[in-house]
């Protein structure tokens, strides 16, 4: 695969790091991740007695953030502990954390330290705010990202105020530009020889995704509200309720209006002035309206197949387990199965990058705690029993 010749130390917790460093793992990578004795990462307790989400005394979140990672506990408060990591240090690629700003220096571990045992290391942190600025030490959690990052704001509409959105888009956009950034610092080792450090800031990554929207603001001076699940210039753009459901049509640009209005019938929008955008933007609610009296006259499935006979954008607003047995979704193998420890399959999301040159990915269940302690350490670091076993005695590695 792509990256099986490179080796993170993965150091994060919760949903962005691990969401990094499961995107490299995904490509290839060997991640082994280095977790606190004893209790390791704090995912692994979170919903661990849950009947419906845990296998195993393991919850959803660990589970599927984890897969295709080894582990390894290594206390990196002692001295010894910290003398352990830089050895795996010296052997890796990468070091990819989500600490909050001034934890990797505190134990000795930020770039700077750790370019002096490997020049070629590559480093990435994904926080809150980033690494300079006046809000470095604030605490964030993906919600106060996304309402920061001004995503919030334009999602709803003036009777609700802001919506979230649905997924953690902090979270998860932090973790792929993560794992983008780790790429870029990769590709330019190849020509420097020198690792450098990658600086993620989860508020940076909402701005970057307001795009073109953050744009137009730039320019006008005009602040966007909330419209739903409408569109500030494309007519009709909307979700729609049919008889069992809902269903999305998106009619952008002129002709593909005078598709649509030929194809539906509605004589409200058969008037010439109405292939013109302006017109129909002026009176939205009325087209909608209109719109929304038709399909409701027929269930999903009956507008869907006529819709795309005729080529008009549409899809159907599917719920999770529909979305899940889409067959368009497991033809390109975005479900995949995971053998568990005790022999149990457990079904999670694919991996979305598809590589020509790469075989088709065998998914490993994420790691019992410490349960590459040995192995690695003996077999990559070359340490001897006694030493591991002194380690262990020690509380240093568990």
């Amino acid at each position: 695969m792509a990256l099986e010749h490179i080796t993170v130390l993965d150091l994060t917790h919760m949903v962005s790091g691990p969401y990094g460093t499961m995107i490299l793992s995904d490509l290839g990578a060997r991640t082994i991740k280095v977790e606190p004795p004893v209790k390791g990462e704090e995912t692994r307790r979170l919903l661990e007695n849950d009947k419906l989400y845990s296998k195993d005394g393991v919850g959803a979140y660990f589970l599927t953030l984890n897969r295709n990672k080894e582990s390894v506990c290594i206390d990196l408060k002692k001295s010894e502990g910290r003398e352990v990591f830089l050895d795996l240090v010296r052997k890796a690629d990468v070091v990819f954390d989500n600490f909050s700003v001034g934890v990797t220096k505190r134990l000795g571990i930020d770039h700077e330290s750790l370019i002096k045992v490997n020049p070629r290391i590559i480093t990435c942190s994904v926080t809150g705010f980033g690494e300079t600025g006046p809000e470095i030490n604030r605490p964030a959690f993906d919600q106060v990202i996304q309402a920061m990052g001004g995503g919030m704001s334009i999602t709803g509409t003036p009777e609700t105020g802001p919506i979230r959105s649905g997924i953690p888009m902090g979270d998860l956009g932090g973790g792929v530009f993560g794992a983008l950034g780790v790429l870029a610092a990769l590709a330019e080792r190849e020509h420097t020889g020198k690792g450098q450090h990658v600086d993620i800031s989860m508020l940076d990554v909402q701005v970057s995704l307001l795009n073109y929207m953050a744009t137009m603001h730039l320019m006008s001076n005009e602040i966007p509200q909330g419209i739903g699940n409408g569109h500030f210039v494309h007519v009709p753009y909307n979700c729609y309720p049919t008889q069992d459901g809902h269903i999305i049509i998106a009619c952008i640009g002129d002709p593909f209006f005078e598709r649509f209005a030929d194809f539906i019938q509605i004589p409200e929008l058969q008037k010439p002035e109405l292939k013109a955008q302006p017109v129909r933007f002026a009176i939205k609610d009325q087209i909608d309206k209109l719109i929304t009296d038709k399909l409701t006259q027929h269930p999903t499935a009956y507008w869907l197949e006529k819709l795309q006979e005729v080529r008009i954008p549409c899809g159907p607003v599917n719920n999770m387990a529909q979305t899940l047995t889409d067959p368009q979704v497991l033809a390109r193998d975005m479900v995949v199965s995971v053998d568990l420890p005790s022999g149990e399959k457990l079904d999670m999301p694919g991996n979305p990058i598809k590589l020509s040159n790469a075989k088709r990915s065998k998914f490993k269940a994420s790691p019992m705690l410490g349960q590459n302690t040995d192995e690695v350490l003996h077999e990559w670091l070359n340490y001897s029993d006694e030493e591991i076993t002194h380690l262990k005695v020690s509380g240093i590695v568990g």
